[in-house]
């Protein structure tokens, strides 16, 4: 283990400040619009009674806009006990520079409720949940042109299918009800791809690094996915999904993964679905029968990979830890899981960080592809699927009479039917996820002096958002 870090370990929403000041200084801005930007606009805090188990319970909530200069704004609702307001507003701060870099037309918010979930059952979060819905929503703090929630920590489909029904006995004439609030179940107005978009997101990101020689030579490794030794911290749903496609798909090797009660390491390469099954049977990683148990999860950070993406809890990576992480690249899959200490020693080290506002935007992106679903009350490729479909069976019909060969049924199979939903919102998130890449590259290769990915990132971010509010006249 690294020898502890004595100085100061800066909170969650101080190194967001920390790491906007940086880019901000690169910025030809006044100092006025730097600070408009900065502070978050309003945070409204509730506290509301719900009657359960014979008794009145008090539960307190937040909900922070950080900046409107785009509407609806956006962001999760999560359910922890270690909700408050600062990470409340430090998140949401985040989730206005995560739509910007990513181009998705929403300010930043973000909710908690300080609750631990597993205290109550489904009825009684049910009734708590709505409750809290009520309170948000006759403030208009949900709405579907105002503020759209979404799953977050501890929240998930269940969840946003409350707070959906909720709203719309709240506005029964309203036709756009079912856009208040993103990450409901496809039978009630969801979107295919949402449950696995921040994870598929994730992969995305690592995909766009190892397309570029260049940044993958920085980092001091070479050739592309294969074969790379993985380390995942967090096996929710963000780092299941993560590490699920990155081993299938990209035939990614992960090495270890570490939960609450410790981690498995498996230089061979961990079955993710397998150790999934085994966690959702047991609840945890405890008694799995495959690769090598570790009872001290956190020191598994250090171990030796080619990349470790923190899919778990903010400041994962610290000041403490942080000199003794051996990872060339981190991807940082959670919110926050580098701090701003953390980030100075990795950055003086050549670590590559790809940064949270960038690695995990999928959420939001695929959020934003359900908002505009409910607003056009159409799914997507509804209307052009079989027209798609048509025209590669008369392309492969003609093929096969000018070859005088036929082709092989499998491959007809896969390219002769027109793009689904799914397919649609994995193109425009792979979409999303490479344009987004390629802007923080263009930063740092025209201002070298930015440094580095985080950088870069908050600098396209900051910049579009500036010349947003010039735009509106501030």
């Amino acid at each position: 283990m690294a020898q502890q870090n004595h100085q100061r370990e800066l909170s969650f929403r101080d190194s967001v400040d920390v790491m906007f000041d940086r880019a901000a200084a690169h910025l030809d801005e006044p100092d006025g619009i730097k600070h408009k930007i900065k502070v978050c606009n309003s945070v409204y805090k509730v506290r509301f009674g719900v009657k359960l188990r014979g008794s009145l319970h008090t539960f307190t909530g937040y909900r922070a806009v950080h900046s409107e200069h785009m509407e609806p704004v956006k962001g999760g609702i999560r359910y922890a006990l270690s909700v408050n307001q600062d990470e409340v507003e430090a998140l949401a701060a985040l989730m206005t520079y995560k739509c910007s870099l990513v181009q998705v037309p929403f300010g930043g918010s973000k909710g908690g409720l300080a609750i631990d979930p597993n205290e109550w059952d489904e009825e009684e979060l049910e009734r708590i949940t709505r409750r809290f819905t009520y309170e948000f929503a006759k403030r208009d703090l949900i709405h579907p042109s105002q503020n759209v929630p979404a799953p977050d920590m501890g929240t998930g489909e269940r969840e946003m299918a409350w707070i959906a029904d909720a709203y719309r006995r709240l506005h029964p004439t309203d036709i756009n009800a079912n856009a208040c609030v993103t990450g409901k179940p496809r039978h009630i107005g969801g979107i295919a791809g949402r449950v696995e978009a921040t994870g598929r997101g994730v992969q995305y990101a690592v995909q766009a690094f190892f397309t570029h020689p260049e940044d993958v030579v920085k980092a001091g490794l070479d050739g592309g996915i294969e074969g790379k030794r993985i380390v995942v911290q967090g096996l929710g749903n963000v780092g299941y999904h993560a590490a699920k496609f990155l081993s299938e798909e990209d035939g990614a090797l992960i090495t270890a993964v570490i939960e609450r009660d410790g981690a498995i390491i498996d230089e061979t390469g961990i079955d993710i679905d397998d150790l999934k099954f085994h966690i959702t049977q047991h609840g945890g990683l405890s008694g799995y029968g495959k690769g090598t148990y570790v009872e001290d999860g956190p020191a598994v950070l250090e171990q030796e990979c080619d990349v470790l993406i923190p899919a778990a809890i903010e400041g994962a990576i610290n000041g403490g830890n942080a000199a003794a992480i051996k990872a060339p690249v981190i991807v940082e899959a959670a919110n926050g899981p580098v701090t701003a200490n953390a980030d100075a020693i990795l950055r003086d080290k050549g670590v590559v960080i790809i940064p949270d506002m960038y690695a995990n935007a999928g959420g939001v992106t695929v959020s934003y592809f359900e908002w505009v679903k409910n607003l056009t009350h159409i799914r997507f490729g509804r209307m052009q699927r079989r027209e798609e479909e048509k025209r590669n069976l008369a392309l492969f019909k003609e093929l096969e009479r000018l070859t005088g060969k036929p082709l092989a049924p499998e491959f007809k199979a896969k390219f002769g039917q027109g793009a689904d939903e799914l397919d649609l919102v994995r193109s425009g998130l792979d979409d999303t996820m490479r344009s987004a890449y390629a802007r923080m590259r263009e930063a740092l290769l025209t201002k070298p002096d930015l440094g580095d990915m985080r950088t870069a990132a908050y600098y396209c971010s900051l910049l579009d958002i500036a010349t947003s509010y010039r735009s509106l006249g501030l």
